[in-house]
């Protein structure tokens, strides 16, 4: 009765061994996934590089735009500044043609007088 029970016991211990190891095509199914999984992690690794690389681009544009505009806004302050002095000057210039006007109607109301 021992034997037999020892027997048995063998045998299922076996049977479990069995069942419980991988079989060749169960290694090679998970190597399968495994290159899969290895060509989709260098895949996006190579989109990941391409996006760095037009995100790179686009912020080199950017900058270009941020500069070309600071140009465009010291220039416009240049132009406002010459227009206001251009504008004080031809205040002045009218300033002192009332001026000469004035004397000069002032001579002309003293010669009529005369």
């Amino acid at each position: 009765m021992k034997k037999s029970l020892l027997l048995i016991s063998v045998m299922l211990v076996l049977t479990a061994l069995m069942i419980g190891c991988a079989t060749t095509g169960d290694l090679e199914k998970v190597q399968a996934e495994q290159k899969m999984i290895d060509a989709k992690a260098d895949q996006a690794l190579q989109d990941a590089r391409a996006a760095k690389t037009e995100a790179d681009a686009a912020q080199v544009k950017a900058d270009a735009a941020k500069v070309k505009a600071d140009e465009t806004s010291v220039r416009a302050d240049s132009a406002i500044k010459a227009a206001e002095e251009r504008e004080k000057a031809a205040e002045e210039r009218e300033r002192i043609a009332d001026e000469k006007a004035k004397k000069a109607d002032e001579a002309f109301q003293k010669s009529m007088k005369k």
